[in-house]
């Protein structure tokens, strides 16, 4: 499992090593700027260049960060490359900047009283779009907010241009420098993932030490690139300050270890018995959808409950499909239901009352969502996206719209957990569940993703794996495990359809087997 610190205790962390270290050589700025200078190479060869000859441009700041940068250079002026440092800060990393100037490398700066040649910040941009590779080193975890003066105005033109060099089909049409963020995209909420001003797209961020927050959490996580965590010896130190997790992610090795599989005593009834009520005569597929998820998920059996023509539909897909009540380990409520169906939104608050009463764990979405009672417990999993979250914390007082959500999905699925008492799974590019003590990040699902009845899907999936564990639900931080780890299955069913391509609904739910005995037998 990942976990990404909050920055406080990232330093906090750090003091111990820092404070014991005999020397710069065998410090932690060496090894940051080793790994660095590693990936910069790296980069260099995936462009088909040579590393000597090769050109490297960091924009620095003051902080460490633009000292690793500051090194990285200097160690790569060593083997040949071309480098250059664009300094955005009067006050840099003085021995990394030594280091530099030692090695060979160019010394330009953009501000009045820094160190190195004054140019035009014009000219600046022209060295850094023109380079092979540009290095991130504008902020650390220490910076707060968005990108100020030359550094901001760098990171918002050397940022078009490079769209520019990319057609509508996202093809590139002109040579682009690869861009390696510094521990973290320079500019993003370190914390919450915000995104409050320019930032650089990373095609690659090698963090330091500990994942941080920001690089799993949306919406700054796809500004990441791909995220590569370099190992300085912080493991024991984090050990103890475990309060210090901000979010965590599931891998494959995660969901294997805690997904239940039946033994050779289980039947039906032990497996999980999961109640459906979804759809209408208006949407009858969002019912049909959830129960393929739900099956291919693998509970024991699906009781559907609904218009008759509604249950005519979902038995003629899926014939093992009991219709009507009856024992049940889990619910899920509110696929396809519509606002004006008031019989279906009878069925949805009768059974939400049901489950209550009787403590059953419970998935709601879409049109279940503007029935949720005031309070719910945890065993509650909503599954909003982000203008139906939006809608459900305006119906109890806070002021957010939409876009405010996409903008800090953290802070309102926090929010949302707080105001109802449900665990909150907040749909999107990357999926953000908040429960009991827990927050957690899945980033499996792929663009294609976006497509009518994928969350009915999704529903279905959750629905089954909530009954087949509800005899471990008693842990409540194990409902937003659980929501995660359906939040995972459903993403790679994506990829697992169609690779890189489009995909529907019903293809996702189709490959939800295939994608759950490939992470059980260790495969994924």
């Amino acid at each position: 499992m990942i976990h990404a610190f909050s920055a406080a205790d990232v330093r906090a962390a750090e003091g111990p090593l820092l404070a014991a270290e005999a020397g710069f050589a065998g410090g932690l700025m060496h090894r940051a700027a080793t790994a660095l200078a590693a990936a910069a190479r790296a980069e260099l060869v995936g462009l088909n260049r040579r590393v000597a000859g090769g050109s490297v441009v960091a924009l620095v700041g003051g902080g460490n960060n633009g000292g690793d940068a500051l090194v990285a250079l200097a160690l790569l002026a060593g083997r040949g490359v071309r480098t250059t440092a664009v300094l955005t800060s009067p006050a840099v990393h003085e021995v990394g900047l030594a280091w530099l100037v030692a090695a060979g490398g160019q010394v330009l700066t953009v501000v009045e009283g820094a160190p190195g040649t004054r140019v035009w910040a014009g000219d600046a941009l022209a060295e850094a779009f023109a380079a092979d590779v540009v290095l991130d080193g504008l902020l650390g975890i220490g910076g707060r907010g968005e990108l100020r003066g030359e550094a901001a105005t760098l990171v918002r033109l050397l940022g078009e241009l490079r769209e520019t060099s990319v057609d509508a089909r996202g093809r590139q049409v002109s040579r682009v420098p690869r861009v390696v963020a510094v521990d973290v995209p320079s500019g993003v909420g370190v914390d919450d993932g915000t995104v409050p001003g320019p930032v650089l797209a990373a095609d690659r961020t090698l963090t330091f030490g500990a994942m941080k927050a920001g690089l799993l959490l949306p919406p700054a996580a796809r500004l990441a690139g791909d995220v590569e965590l370099v190992d300085l010896g912080l493991g024991p130190h984090l050990a103890a300050r475990a309060a210090g997790v901000v979010v965590s992610r599931l891998d494959a090795a995660d969901v294997r270890a805690g997904w239940p599989v039946p033994d050779a005593a289980a039947q039906k009834y032990t497996r999980g018995v999961l109640g459906v009520v979804a759809g209408s005569r208006s949407y009858p597929g969002a019912a049909v959808l959830a129960v393929a998820g739900a099956l291919g998920t693998g509970c024991g059996m699906v009781r559907y409950v609904g218009p008759e023509t509604v249950a005519d539909a979902v038995r003629a897909a899926h014939p093992e499909v009991v219709a009507g009540g009856g024992r049940v380990q889990a619910w899920l409520v509110g696929p396809g239901v519509p606002p004006d169906d008031a019989d279906q939104l009878d069925r949805v608050r009768r059974t939400l009352a049901l489950a209550a009463e009787a403590d059953l764990p419970v998935v709601v979405d879409a049109g279940g969502l503007g029935v949720l009672p005031d309070r719910v417990g945890p065993r509650t999993v909503i599954t909003p996206h982000a203008g139906e979250l939006a809608d459900l914390l305006s119906a109890r007082g806070a002021t957010v719209e939409r876009a405010q959500v996409e903008a800090e999905p953290l802070r309102w699925a926090q929010e949302a957990h707080r105001l109802t008492g449900a665990t909150v799974l907040l749909k999107g590019a990357v999926t953000v569940v908040a429960g009991d003590g827990v927050t957690y990040s899945q980033a499996e699902a792929t663009p294609w993703l976006a497509t009518a009845g994928a969350g009915d899907v999704l529903a279905g999936v959750l629905g089954a794996l909530l009954a087949a564990a509800s005899d471990s639900l008693t842990d409540t931080a194990r409902v937003a495990w659980c929501a995660a780890a359906a939040a995972s299955v459903h993403g790679r069913a994506a990829r697992e359809a169609n690779p890189g391509g489009p995909v529907t609904a019903s293809t996702v739910a189709s490959s939800v087997p295939r994608v759950l005995a490939g992470l059980l037998v260790g495969l994924t």
